[in-house]
């Protein structure tokens, strides 16, 4: 499983973390995809597109897998 560090930030939003771990070519289609119910945090479906990831959370969509760290570890 990958990992997407915070570094100091303390949250990154959904739609955003898809687009940054290059799952989605863009914030529309992320959005789209969440909406959709085909977004999965912590193993629950996440429907909210701006939905607050915080370090220690994990998120999967399409097969792919990130855990979220607060810095580069």
């Amino acid at each position: 499983m990958a990992n997407f560090a915070l570094g100091k930030h303390p949250y990154v939003e959904l739609c955003d973390l898809l687009k940054l771990e290059g799952w989605s070519e863009s914030g529309a289609q992320a959005k789209i995809a969440i909406s959709e119910g085909q977004v999965k945090v912590d193993g629950v479906v996440e429907t909210r597109k701006r939905c607050k990831i915080v370090a220690g959370q994990k998120v999967s969509f399409a097969g792919h897998n990130v855990t979220v760290t607060g810095s580069a570890e």
